[in-house]
């Protein structure tokens, strides 16, 4: 079994996207530590034979939980996250390495649905069997909420 390390500098930056355009910007960095925290301690009984999926499934239930809290907790008056401490790897290279512009907040505006299997497809890179693993369902209701959710994001972006 590879180390945990490796494991994290291999999917980071996939799991830091797939956070970020379930939760959000202000919690992405909480989701994303919260998932290698839980994955770390299944980790050397877990014994995952698909360890992207493994890892965005542990995401995606990190990302619920927060999505749950942020409605019951109080609003922080700073959410100034600063690093992390993954080797060989940044949020900045991460989020930076394409320019997405307004493409968050277009995604945002796609059914709770839609945008998980896009999410888990375009930046996760999960098959259609994996993603219906993670949110429930058939591999063919995953497909056709990502056909949906692209057809949906094209009708957004031509309005703007």
């Amino acid at each position: 079994m590879e180390p945990f390390e490796t494991l994290v500098r291999d999917h980071a930056a996939q799991v830091w996207r797939v956070c970020r355009a379930l939760v959000g910007p202000n919690d992405v960095d909480d989701a994303w530590q919260e998932t290698f925290l839980a994955a770390l301690s299944a980790y050397p009984t877990a014994r995952p034979t698909r360890p992207r999926a493994w890892l965005l499934g542990i995401a995606h239930h990190k990302c619920v939980d927060l999505l749950r809290r942020r409605y019951r907790d109080p609003l922080p008056i700073v959410s100034d996250v600063e690093g992390l401490a993954a080797p060989g790897w940044s949020r900045e290279a991460a989020s930076g390495a394409v320019d997405d512009g307004d493409v968050w907040r277009v995604v945002a505006q796609l059914p709770p649905k839609q945008r998980q299997v896009i999410a888990y497809r375009y930046l996760g890179g999960l098959t259609y069997a994996e993603i219906s693993a993670v949110v429930g369902g058939s591999a063919a209701a995953a497909r056709r909420a990502g056909s949906d959710g692209v057809a949906r994001l094209r009708e957004l972006l031509k309005e703007e």
